[in-house]
Formats: C-alpha cells, sequence, structure tokens
C-alpha cells in the first residue's frame, strides 16, 4: 500500500521516560558549568581525554568501517530491496531528496570550516609527520585532510544507521525509535525493552552534539553581519542571531516536513551552485583545480592511513583534536539524523539509499572543498590574504569573510554565503528536532506523519538556549567539550549497527516482510 495513502490520524503523545532523563542532564549540564566551572570543566575534559586518548583508535576504526560497509551494502543483495515495499512510491523527487539530505548533515560545516579548517592544518599540521608548516607540502597535507575529515568517511557514518533503520522501520515493521538501528540483533519484543534506554541516551548525546554546530552557526552568522554591516561581532549580536533562527526554524516546523525543510533546502542548494561558479570564475582555479587533484589522488591511495592515524606512537595530540574529535561529533549526530534520513527514503531502494547518502554529498564535498579551501590556501600561501593572522584576531568565523571579502563582487558573494548560512542553521535544526521530537512521541507510524509542533520547538529552543550559553560563556571550546560527552555512548550503538548491517546484507529476504509475502 502507498504510505501517503494510508491514514495519519494517529493518538500522538510523550515520552516521558525518554524526554525527561535527557532534558534534565541537559539542564544540569548547564547549571554545573554556572555553579562548579572548575568540575565542569575537570568532567568534560576526562570524558575527552578517555575518548580520543583512550577510545580513539575504535573511532577510528568504526569510520573506516562504516565506508567498507556502505560499499559493500550497494553490491550486496540488499542494494535491490525497495523501502517500503515494490510497490512504494517515493515521498521526494531525487533533487529535492539530495537537497535535503545535503543541508540536514554537514553542509553547515562545510560553510564554516572549509576556509578555516585548512589553514589551522597550513599553519599547524602533525609534528610527528616532519611537515613543515606553511610550506608546499602542508598546503598538500591541509587539503588532504579536508577531505578526509568532510566527505566520504563522515557520509558513510551516517550512512549505515540510514540504511539499517530505514529497512527496519519500514520492511520489517518495527517501531520509529533509534533502537530499530539494531533491529536485526534482536527480538522485536527485547527491542521494545530497549528502546526507552537507547532513545534517552541518544537524544542527549545528539542534543550535545548540535548544540556545538548551533554554535557555531551562529558564530558564523555575527561574522557575516560584520562582514557586511561592520555591527560588533558581540554576544548581544549572537543573542539576536539565535532569537531570529529560532524564529525562523518554528516557522519551518510549522509548515511541516515537506515543505519547510524542502523548499529551503531546494534553495539552499541553488546558492550553493551560485557560489561555486562565482568562486570558479573569479578565483585562482588554476591553482585549486592543480592542488586538489594531486590532493584527492594521495586521500584516495592513503585513506587507510590517513583515517587511522591516532598520533599515539610520536605522543602526537593532533589527531585527537581534530580527526578524532570530527569522528566521535559525527557519531552523536548520525543515530537521531538517521531517523530523519530514513524517513525521507520511502520508495527508494537501498542501493539509491547509498548513492543519495553516501556518493552524491561526499562527490559535492570534494567538489566544495576543491573550490573554496583550495581559493583560502592560495590567498593564504600568496600573501594576498593573511588568513590565520584574521583567525588569531578575530576567531576561526573571520576566515571566509576575509578570503570571500578579496575577491570581485564580494559583497554579494558574502550575502549569498550569509543567506547559505542562515539557511544550514535553520534546516540542519529543524530536521535534528523534527526526529528528536518524533522519537519522543508515540504514535508516529508512518514516514510522512509529524510530531506536534510544541514538542519541536521545545527542543528547538533547548538546543539554542544550551548554544547560547556555552558561547557566551565558555566560547565554542566549551560546546566541542560537550559534544565529546555525545559521542562515546553514540560509538557502541555506530558498532551495533554495523554489525546488525552485515546481517541484513547477509540474507536480506530474511527480515523483509515483503519478500516473505511474495
Amino acid at each position: 500500500m502507498n504510505m501517503k495513502q494510508k491514514g495519519t490520524n494517529g493518538s500522538k503523545k510523550l515520552r516521558p521516560w525518554v524526554f525527561y532523563p535527557s532534558f534534565i542532564l541537559l539542564l544540569l549540564t548547564i547549571i554545573l558549568s554556572f555553579v562548579n566551572y572548575d568540575a565542569f570543566i575537570r568532567i568534560t575534559t576526562a570524558a575527552k581525554d578517555f575518548m580520543v586518548s583512550d577510545m580513539g583508535w575504535v573511532f577510528s576504526i568504526t569510520g573506516i568501517l562504516c565506508v567498507i560497509m556502505v560499499i559493500a551494502a550497494y553490491f550486496s543483495p540488499l542494494g535491490k530491496i525497495r523501502l517500503g515495499g515494490p510497490n512504494a512510491k517515493p515521498l521526494l523527487k531525487k533533487t529535492s531528496w539530495f537537497a535535503i539530505t545535503l543541508c540536514t548533515t554537514i553542509a553547515a560545516g562545510i560553510l564554516f570550516w572549509g576556509t578555516a579548517e585548512p589553514i589551522w592544518h597550513l599553519a599547524y599540521p602533525p609534528e610527528s609527520l616532519g611537515i613543515e608548516p606553511m610550506s608546499a607540502d602542508a598546503a598538500l597535507y591541509a587539503m588532504e585532510t579536508m577531505y578526509l575529515h568532510w566527505t566520504f568517511v563522515p557520509y558513510a557514518i551516517y550512512a549505515v544507521p540510514v540504511i539499517v533503520f530505514a529497512f527496519a522501520y519500514y520492511n520489517m515493521n518495527r517501531s520509529f525509535s533509534v533502537g530499530s538501528q539494531i533491529a536485526p540483533l534482536v527480538t522485536q519484543e527485547r527491542q521494545k525493552k530497549m528502546n526507552g534506554i537507547i532513545d534517552a541516551v541518544v537524544l542527549f548525546t545528539v542534543a550535545a552534539g548540535i548544540s556545538a554546530s548551533f554554535g557555531t552557526a551562529v558564530l558564523n552568522m555575527g561574522g557575516g553581519i560584520n562582514a557586511l554591516f561592520g555591527i560588533d561581532n558581540s554576544k548581544t549580536l549572537w543573542v539576536m542571531i539565535t532569537l531570529v533562527g529560532t524564529a525562523a526554524f518554528i516557522i519551518s516546523s510549522g509548515t511541516g516536513l515537506m515543505k519547510g525543510i524542502k523548499v529551503l533546502s531546494d534553495v539552499n542548494v541553488y546558492i550553493y551552485y551560485v557560489i561555486i561558479a562565482l568562486l570558479l570564475i573569479l578565483g585562482p582555479a588554476m591553482y585549486f583545480f592543480g592542488l586538489g587533484t594531486e590532493a584527492f589522488g594521495s586521500f584516495i591511495d592513503n585513506i587507510f592511513t590517513k583515517s587511522l592515524f591516532t598520533g599515539v606512537a610520536a605522543n602526537d595530540s593532533w589527531a585527537s583534536g581534530w580527526t578524532m574529535f570530527y569522528w566521535s561529533n559525527w557519531m552523536a549526530w548520525a543515530p537521531v539524523s538517521a531517523v530523519f534520513l530514513a524517513r525521507i527514503a520511502y520508495g527508494y531502494t537501498i542501493k539509491e539509499v547509498v548513492t543519495m547518502n553516501f556518493v552524491i554529498p561526499s562527490i559535492f564535498s570534494v567538489i566544495w572543498m576543491t573550490i573554496l579551501s583550495g581559493t583560502t590556501i592560495n590567498f593564504q600561501m600568496t600573501g594576498r590574504v593573511d588568513v590565520l593572522a584574521i583567525m588569531n584576531e578575530q576567531g576561526s568565523g573571520a576566515a571566509a569573510y576575509a578570503v570571500l571579502g578579496e575577491l570581485p563582487l564580494s559583497g554579494i558573494i558574502i550575502a549569498l554565503y550569509l543567506v547559505a548560512v542562515l539557511i544550514s542553521f535553520i534546516t540542519a535544526t529543524d530536521s535534528t528536532t523534527n526526529a528528536m521530537a518524533s522519537i519522543c512521541t508515540t504514535g508516529i507510524k508512518e514516514g510522512s506523519q509529524e510530531a506536534p509542533l510544541l514538542i519541536k520547538i521545545i527542543w528547538g529552543a533547548i538546543i539554542g538556549a544550551v548554544s547560547l550559553v556555552f558561547i557566551t560563556t565558555l566560547g565554542i571550546d566549551g560546546i566541542k567539550m560537550m559534544s565529546y560527552l555525545g559521542g562515546f555512548p553514540a560509538l557502541f550503538l555506530g558498532l551495533l549497527s554495523i554489525v546488525s548491517l552485515i546481517v541484513l546484507m547477509k540474507n536480506p529476504r530474511k527480515y523483509d516482510r515483503f519478500s516473505k509475502n511474495e
């Protein structure tokens, strides 16, 4: 039966044992940061040190395993299975599907870090590798690292739970719970008993992760407003941006999944295309294509070496501060993001899900980083813009505007960029809180159904408040410390999702209720 033909009048109620534990834990975290700052720093630092120093190697192995498993799923018999059964019709056309997938995952990150991060790697490469800072080798390393952190590995970390949850929800008739990401490993009754605990823990992990992203976006928009209008990028401006962004998110949520996010994502992708086109014409194209080609070849050739670099043997902390932080952050986001991304995949085959959630977004990110990061590296290396000095003085959020401000038509490009940041900010918050609210709600029986608007608003307000508290008190580093708290429990769920995917690939027809009815 076509999912859109089913009734949508099911009663929806709050799941208190899922909502309140995560909500209270977030509240206690905020209170602790005010009441006993030293204790907060001590706890979060200990958590970070444990994860990246003692468990960092597990994050690295999990990330590369996700890449292998996603590719294997594409070519396995599972790849031919259609979500919702052979007669299921997609909810979205592929262009909108791609736009939503891109804009609700790492799009906000590539906007912020596409200019700032390569300069940090250019100036401070891992000491243990013996790369001279600000050299041609450092430029190549910085570009390779952008591909590592922002293309295939992060999208694979997202794609694995998307595949498992989508299959479990639509084809195994399992519940709308993050616990369904381990459905092939447990019986339906046992999963129901575990769902509440898993959902509550995951809600805290993703709330911590999205708070970091939310805060980063606020700082990024503050830098853009400063560049365009000269308004001081201060705490007052951050409060105003948060309030406006939250209001925009509420409006988007109120229009429903197939209107607000869909329209905004479609618009945002076209803005990305315009920015790319302008940089191709106005930027140092010969340089960034040459650097990108060489760096991408080296990245592919050494993807295992780079993904699994921990720096432990040489007592080098670079990997723990960058690569392992990213892997833990992606894993904190992945379980809840997967719930949303799986919902919109209805009607497509698993092979198409891999293409749209792993292949195409990764290729887009490669192109984006080649052009934007390559331009930034060129400007720094040639002395056209001292991006490093600007970041040291004004923060990482100023990097993009310093680079774009050097180009012809800079006012137009910066305005477009700022709009893209704003829309990514809204869509990422909307989609994630949509999934969080749905997990907190009973009665979500179909992918097109929505959680009550009030619950989405509550989660959006909570995340905005957490982000605002930390960027105005501890800064972005405080938010990053919080995100570490989210990555560790999500790591184990990620490993179980990999095992679940392996089980499904071995015999998908055994678990597919539509195959059994044939």
